[in-house]
């Protein structure tokens, strides 16, 4: 070989590196916390509720309280970079079950998106019960809705309407951007409580829902790109009443119970929301977890952007 061409060989190799790290495609999907929360009103934390983004859509799971505000701190109009979470695109939702912290912000999601100018219908997937309270959040607020239609600023005549497909397990949404999978989790006596699994372009996504440990959910959790869990402060639980001891037991999930549950699944990250931290702080739960598990786990925050 010349020296010229040992050179010009040279050269390529060592700028191979900075080429492939240049042309890395950015991931087309974000996960965004916008509620980490329980029904214990702490003002860092939001009610539950999160985001999947893929590329230009939002797919919202939850409507905990605040959830509107919280993607509009996300989208251009008020600072961030996600033209997904601007407040008149919210129009998708999946609801893991009917419980208050993950409903109440229901009406805020259906009608301040309209007055934003929303004009297609909210579609909901969600457990029996879930046309029920629609139809309730509706009569609720039809005096509104006839003064935005009819009053001196009229609204359009689409964006207040809602969608409600009722879910059992399995698949229950499909389109160009993600596949959506409902599977069963237990949560205390609800009938119907659900998990999901969103498998986009580049990743796959498992969502607990509130559940204690199910089995179930590591099936459908086996080597996710993202588990979120909810989860709670072990240490504290024992010092609770016996009550509320048997309470949390039946509903909820503790740091060593998920940390057993990780180490099966194997998810390549490990995000914890809806936390009951109580006498704990984050460095508590992450060594609890520690205990019975070694991978990678975040703490979840609300405005917290995986991708």
């Amino acid at each position: 070989m010349s020296k010229m061409k040992k050179f010009t060989f040279l050269i390529w190799f060592l700028t191979l590196p900075l080429f492939l790290i240049a042309t890395e495609k950015p991931s087309r999907t974000k996960l965004v916390l916008l509620g980490t929360g329980t029904p214990n009103p702490d003002p860092e934390r939001s009610g539950c509720s999160v985001a999947i983004v893929v590329d230009d859509k939002s797919y919202i799971i939850d409507m905990g309280p605040g959830l509107v505000r919280q993607a509009a701190a996300m989208s251009p109009n008020w600072g961030g970079n996600i033209e997904a979470l601007t407040v008149k695109n919210l129009d998708t939702v999946f609801l893991t079950h009917l419980h208050s912290d993950h409903t109440v912000g229901f009406a805020d999601l259906l009608l301040t998106p309209w007055v934003l100018e929303r004009d297609a219908p909210l579609k909901i997937y969600g457990p029996e019960g879930t046309k029920n309270m629609a139809e309730h959040i509706l009569a609720a607020y039809q005096a509104d809705i006839k003064y935005r239609l009819y009053g001196l600023e009229p609204a359009n005549n689409q964006g207040w309407r809602i969608e409600v497909q009722e879910i059992d397990s399995g698949l229950v949404y499909r389109d160009d951007l993600v596949k959506v999978e409902a599977f069963a989790v237990t949560h205390g006596s609800w009938p119907n409580a659900f998990g999901f699994r969103f498998t986009t372009p580049d990743k796959v996504i498992v969502i607990s829902g509130d559940t204690t440990p199910s089995k179930n959910l590591e099936k459908y959790a086996q080597n996710a790109d993202i588990l979120l869990h909810e989860v709670y402060h072990k240490k504290s639980w024992d010092n609770k009443p016996p009550f509320w001891k048997k309470y949390h037991k039946r509903n909820h999930t503790s740091t060593l119970e998920l940390g057993e549950i990780a180490a099966r699944a194997k998810p390549a990250l490990l995000v914890l929301y809806h936390i009951l931290f109580w006498e704990g702080n984050e460095q508590d739960l992450l060594d609890e977890i520690s205990q019975t598990y070694d991978g990678k786990v975040i703490v979840g925050a609300d405005l917290m952007v995986i991708d």
